[in-house]
């Protein structure tokens, strides 16, 4: 529980806490951020990391500290790319295992199987459009590997989806994040943008349930 509750704590204040790390470790911040970036999207244990929310603090602190837009821009979406990337391959190697097995303390099975409705709903586009979505955004390239798409469809996707997710929410800080109202009601904006990405996902549960109950 207090485990969570730090995580809480570091998202809600994402502007205040990487402020501090950007003081106290310089230049490898871009490292520490790819790194998240990467396990969000590359590991499917980790699907409660920060993703929309850190993008958006990012490109606020880079128009207001030495950290470089251009240089998180190229950094972060490679993590992004790379992520999936790995995310796809671990899918493809270990996946159907995974599927077989009624009970898995490392997989949740509920995440799974959302993403493969997702699936169903957007075929191919779903990689893009799941970068934009948390909890699927992790599942989807690892569904991918599984067999519902090639790594040769897959590749150009994972590239579109990634430079599209990090272009947007980091450079919508960079330009708004340091407007006066914005910058004065930060937490507010990131809870906004934390509400606004998983609405997707929650109407697609709402809508599984209303279907099955039907």
């Amino acid at each position: 529980m207090q485990v969570l509750k730090d995580l809480v704590e570091i998202v809600m204040h994402l502007d205040k806490h990487l402020y501090d790390l950007v003081s106290s470790y310089g230049s490898w911040t871009y490292g520490i951020l790819c790194l998240i970036v990467f396990c969000e999207t590359g590991l499917v244990v980790t699907p409660f990391l920060p993703g929309d929310s850190l993008l958006f603090a990012a490109g606020a602190l880079a128009a207001i500290t030495p950290m470089r837009v251009h240089w998180l821009l190229i950094l972060l979406s490679l993590a992004a790319i790379i992520g999936d990337t790995v995310n796809y391959w671990i899918g493809y190697s270990v996946g159907p295992r995974v599927f077989n097995k009624q009970h898995s303390r490392l997989f949740n099975k509920g995440h799974l199987e959302r993403t493969r409705r997702f699936y169903e709903k957007y075929g191919a586009k779903t990689i893009i459009l799941a970068r934009f979505v948390p909890i699927i955004r992790t599942f989807a390239p690892f569904v991918a590997g599984i067999g519902s798409m090639t790594y040769a469809r897959f590749i150009t996707y994972n590239v579109i989806g990634g430079l599209l997710w990090i272009s947007i929410l980091l450079l919508g800080g960079y330009f708004f994040g340091n407007i006066p109202v914005v910058k004065k009601n930060f937490t507010i904006v990131i809870f906004a943008i934390i509400i606004i990405s998983v609405m997707p996902a929650v109407y697609e549960y709402l809508n599984g349930r209303y279907r099955r109950s039907a």
